[in-house]
């Protein structure tokens, strides 16, 4: 239990929050919401003791296992299975303790430690290292790389797992989603909804949030409170609370009328059954949406498109790699005004690479790219956050797109993207990852396209600021091709589907939950393919881990040999012991002394003959149990 009493935060003289109460129990699992600097982390670096209250009581039951994703991973020449499992703090201490008792032969403790070691599925920390890599998108052969081999973003993959294999009773996760791709979203999803311990959850994803959590901590105002239910529930209950506000009305009903022109204009257009129906649902929840979010601080649009010509781009007999590597091969694709694509497919199939094919970025291996004269493409990717000028500002970046524009007009436009004051004239450094991903999305939205690629556009955006981006693009002219684990802008954006798996980029029949179901019945296959080769294992191999498992248990079957023998020899010493006290000269007046020795010693073998025997018994039982356990 995490009791939260009367909880102030400020950060330098700014309050973060105040007088906030609420206890979070054993098993909920909380997302936390709120803009972004609200004091979200806060609430984390508090309960990892990295940050005291300025006001009010933070309690919770002693000794909890806390884990949570290191920020930083260092670039070590570990191997990435191994620093995997590091997260099992438990296991390496065990590990640490087999290696001091096997150097000092003792077979007792060695016994008590593989007894434990049987109780925390110790020999089994490697298959489950290597299922969350899995599921997080490594390959088996990449599980032996150094952890200095990975790039940035691999790297937090890896702290990720190595959180997820701590045997935790709590886990915190601050925005885990934003490194992985839709198909880790939602293997890490499923993981998390079978979390037996108490999850608290900083997300901006509105689905995530939605299938994990059953109550939401939301900060604003200087006020966090604790809502029951998921995200959607919390949604309904906020905007009761907006709607008695009469200047959040007024803009709530010109939002409400937005979307509902293009929910018309969507049905009137829509061609594909089972996608336009799960559309329409994700659209009637849009209201909802809208009036949740009337009080945002961006109110942006797309300015309406010039020419656009019919196709815009178009890929024939395009195979697309790098070097002698070709991840798709002969692929056809014809982007004509109006698309709204949305590129599913497993982690490394290819799908940046077709976006980058599309933009120009990179070349084609072979075929042909043929792009029409008055193409104006708006390209969105995580790499041109790297290529703002640091050391300038929003207004000065906006200046070189158009410098005859006046600076009030640049203004307002900046405005939009929450960029007000003296913020426009900051330089770029300090800027947080979303602050820096609103300027790009700025100064793409500035330029006019016509056609739109957007690769993880959401990445360290909040709330607010994704949905701002989804009402924008619903309102765009031109055409979209979009990658993101983002699957509400996914629902609201596109209304095609294409499929980018086994070298090839083809139409996807069905909707994210059949995608959902794709993705199973792929990774069913790969495991029969995994178990067929379990089942091959040759009885040489066989005979190897037989051999494994009975060095893993020698130590205490020396120790059993060990006390056998005791037992025998005290045994045998009171058997003579008993003859020699059974002669009657024994106890004439000349022998007393005799007699007492012999006494003394009777007791010390007998007491040594029952010690040595309840070890013998013990480490059978032993024995035993680590036998029935291998069967």
């Amino acid at each position: 239990m995490l009791n939260f009493k009367n909880i102030t935060l400020r950060r330098g003289v700014h309050i973060l929050f105040a007088n906030s109460s609420f206890t979070i129990h054993k098993s909920y699992k909380v997302g936390f919401t709120g803009a972004n600097g609200a004091g979200k982390s806060s609430f984390f670096s508090m309960v990892l003791n990295e940050l005291q209250p300025d006001q009010g009581e933070f309690s919770m039951r002693p000794n909890l296992e806390i884990a949570h994703v290191a920020q930083e991973t260092p670039a070590v020449a570990r191997s990435a299975i191994d620093y995997v499992i590091d997260g099992d703090v438990g296991l390496r201490q065990l590990e640490l303790q087999i290696s001091a008792n096997v150097l000092a032969n003792d077979g007792l403790k060695l016994g008590d430690n593989y007894t434990t070691m049987e109780s925390i599925d110790g020999y089994t920390a490697q298959a489950r290292a290597s299922r969350l890599m899995n599921g997080l998108g490594f390959k088996a052969d990449q599980e032996q790389n150094l952890v200095s081999s990975f790039s940035g973003g691999w790297r937090m993959r890896l702290n990720l797992a190595q959180a997820l294999m701590c045997r935790s009773d709590v886990l915190l996760l601050d925005e885990p989603t934003n490194h992985l791709d839709l198909d880790a979203v939602i293997w890490l999803q499923d993981w998390l909804c079978k979390y037996p311990g108490t999850l608290l959850l900083i997300s901006h994803d509105r689905d995530f949030l939605d299938i994990i959590t059953d109550h939401i901590v939301h900060i604003e105002q200087n006020k966090a409170e604790m809502y029951t239910g998921n995200y959607s529930a919390f949604e309904k209950m906020r905007t009761e609370k907006l709607a008695q506000q009469q200047s959040a009305y007024l803009k709530q009903q010109r939002e409400i009328a937005h979307i509902q022109s293009f929910v018309d204009r969507f049905k009137a257009q829509a061609t594909k059954a089972r996608q336009a129906q799960s559309r329409i649902k994700a659209l009637e929840r849009m209201e909802i949406i809208a009036q949740a979010h009337v009080d945002s601080p961006f109110d942006f649009s797309f300015p309406k498109v010039g020419r656009m010509p019919n196709p815009l781009l178009k890929l024939d007999k395009a195979n697309i790699g790098y070097g002698e590597s070709t991840v798709i091969k002969q692929a056809g694709l014809s982007i004509v005004p109006g698309d709204r694509i949305g590129l599913l497919g497993p982690n490394g199939a290819g799908k940046s690479s077709l976006i980058k094919v599309l933009s120009g970025d990179l070349q084609l291996q072979s075929g042909v790219r043929l792009e029409a004269d008055a193409l104006k493409i708006g390209y969105f990717a995580q790499h041109q956050l790297e290529q703002l000028r640091l050391d300038e500002s929003p207004l000065w970046h906006l200046q070189q797109l158009n410098k005859q524009a006046t600076e009030k007009d640049l203004r307002n436009f900046l405005g939009g993207f929450d960029f007000r004051g003296d913020k426009v004239l900051e330089s770029v450094k300090p800027f947080s990852g979303g602050e820096k991903a609103r300027l790009v999305l700025a100064l793409l939205v500035y330029q006019n396209p016509n056609l739109l690629l957007l690769d993880e556009p959401t990445n360290h955006l909040d709330l607010e600021m994704r949905h701002a981006l989804c009402v924008a693009l619903q309102d765009f002219e031109g055409a979209i091709v979009v990658v993101s684990h983002d699957r509400h802008l996914l629902r609201s954006v596109t209304d095609q589907l294409l499929l980018v798996a086994d070298g090839k980029v083809q139409s996807f029949d069905g909707d994210l939950d059949d995608y959902r179901n794709w993705l199973s019945e792929q990774k069913k296959n790969d495991e029969k393919t995994v178990s067929v080769e379990i089942a091959s294992v040759s009885r040489k191999d066989q005979r190897k881990l037989e051999a494994e498992r009975r060095q893993r248990h020698k130590p205490l079957y020396d120790a059993l040999k060990k006390a056998e023998l005791a037992v025998e020899k005290y045994h045998q010493e009171q058997q003579q012991l008993e003859r020699l006290l059974t002669d009657p000269l024994l106890y004439d007046e000349s022998k007393k002394t005799c007699l007492k020795e012999l006494l003394e010693r009777k007791i010390q073998v007998d007491k040594a003959l029952d010690a040595a025997e309840s070890v013998w018994l013990e480490a059978e039982e032993k024995i035993e149990s680590l036998n029935n356990s291998d069967r």
